[in-house]
């Protein structure tokens, strides 16, 4: 059996302003109509005796990478909760344990949820081509067959060839190289044998654990010790918080790959990019006559070779050549290619301001539903909530600030103070400040209000919840 181990931990700042660190590229949907996780659960239907998939992720992303897995009917078998990120390594070692203590020691194939794979069919080629190797105790990698000289990338030099059993050509892993410069990654390419280092892996559960337990027996000591404590919530393991903060971080190619004997390499060649930038973007989509990636209302004029996205409004184009245009309800961004890498140093100066730009689109999802700041000024802010049918906002209070209601679709269950009553569509209500509450759906379509905020504190931290179905 195989288990795909999906690491959706990321934060994607390199693809601000879509990507946000609370709604990062993975949860979106970048090249097609599907997010860049349901595509990457999507794509192993060809892998023969394949489980139900393992996330490991951030706790703020957990509702949302539930929901977007039950929306395309493949739930996960467990979805771990890293209370701080320490990198690929130890989040593999609790998916381990997570599988193993399921009574079975399957196969993990290890996949980053933030990747393009244009063949699928290939992938999982290339995946059954491996397994027994990876049955036997084989450590397996995949090495995407390089089209240019990448810097960006780490490379694999493959040693001797393998006999996997199938038609699938495989090689024993000469060693890892880091990301080179020019005139040595086309040194690669022309001497042949050099693949990308994809971030993908094939092996036994017990087997990675028994060579990181040799070789970082300090991280296997602090995921045991984190797995051990971890606790049930609704779909979700949350793991210890204080054994988990003391791992060491490290990735597994650092802690596990460069270091074991039983290193193999399989060649991939799938159409793979992992979309770590714009220009990366505009590698993989789909271009006009002019080279042109289009998403959304866009309107171009003699412009050429750019990336130009529009989430809420038009965007009209003259002239531009080389440049990436990104809109969305908040921010926009507008850079040439060749200096998309930088944008990350854009959200740095918004962190260091302590703009919310740099953590949620003005859509914020909830499990509930969601809510949009429509306008805000001091004293007092508007809002849009949507709320699904069955679902509640935890029952709470605030502290600075009263709140009035409106219905504008659907019907609404009040709870205010001993008081619980209907509203419908252009009726209303006030929420007195510090007076608890709450808002339900109990029909059968998304509820609708319109919330008008005013006090002396308006943030989202001025939340006091008596109950609450989400655990939070």
């Amino acid at each position: 059996m195989i288990i795909p181990v999906i690491l959706s931990g990321g934060a994607g700042t390199r693809l601000w302003p879509l990507s946000r660190e609370l709604y990062p590229k993975q949860l979106l949907p970048l090249v097609d109509e599907g997010t860049m996780l349901q595509n990457t659960v999507g794509r192993l239907a060809g892998v023969s005796d394949l489980a139900a998939p393992l996330v490991v992720c951030n706790e703020s992303h957990r509702f949302m990478v539930a929901e977007q897995l039950r929306l395309v009917e493949r739930p996960a078998s467990a979805i771990i909760l890293e209370p701080v990120g320490r990198n690929t390594a130890p989040a593999v070692a609790v998916a381990a344990l997570q599988a193993l203590a399921d009574g079975d020691d399957p196969l993990l194939l290890v996949l980053p949820a933030d990747h393009v794979i244009r063949d699928a069919a290939s992938l999982c080629t290339v995946v059954e081509g491996g397994r027994r190797l990876a049955e036997q105790g084989s450590l397996i990698t995949f090495g995407v067959v390089p089209t240019g000289p990448e810097t960006g990338y780490g490379y694999i030099k493959a040693g001797s060839a393998l006999e996997t059993g199938v038609d699938s050509p495989a090689y024993a892993v000469a060693r890892f190289v880091e990301k080179p410069d020019l005139v040595t990654a086309s040194r690669y390419l022309e001497e042949g044998g050099y693949f990308w280092n994809s971030g993908m892996f094939l092996f036994k559960a017990s087997r990675y654990l028994e060579e990181l337990e040799r070789l970082a027996p300090a991280m296997v000591s602090a995921c045991r010790g984190s797995f051990a404590g971890a606790v049930r919530d609704l779909d979700f393991t949350r793991l210890e918080p204080a054994a988990f903060a003391g791992c060491p971080s490290d990735s597994i190619d650092y802690a596990v790959m460069e270091k074991t004997a039983d290193a193999v390499v399989l060649p991939l060649d799938a159409g793979w990019n992992d979309v770590g930038s714009w220009s990366a973007l505009w590698e993989v989509g789909t271009r006009d006559g002019d080279g042109n990636v289009l998403r959304g209302d866009v309107l171009v004029q003699d412009s050429r070779n750019c990336y130009l996205h529009a989430d809420n409004r038009m965007i009209a184009a003259v002239g531009l050549e080389d440049h990436v245009v990104v809109e969305t309800a908040d921010a926009v961004l507008v850079a040439r290619r060749d200096r998309v890498q930088d944008v990350k140093a854009i959200v740095e100066q918004l962190k260091a301001r302590k703009r919310g730009e740099a953590l949620l689109h003005r859509r914020v999802n909830r499990p509930w539903g969601s809510y949009e700041s429509i306008d805000s000024a001091e004293r007092f802010q508007v809002k849009r909530i949507s709320v699904k049918p069955g679902a509640s906002l935890s029952l709470q209070k605030h502290h600075h600030r009263a709140e009035h209601w409106v219905v504008v679709r659907g019907t609404a269950r009040i709870t205010r103070g001993e008081e619980v009553f209907l509203l419908s569509e252009n009726q209303s209500t006030y929420i007195p400040l510090g007076v608890v509450h709450r808002l339900e759906n109990p029909g059968k379509i998304d509820l609708e209000i319109i919330e008008v905020q005013s006090g002396s504190y308006l943030q989202e931290d001025d939340i006091e919840r008596m109950e609450d179905v989400y655990g939070r």
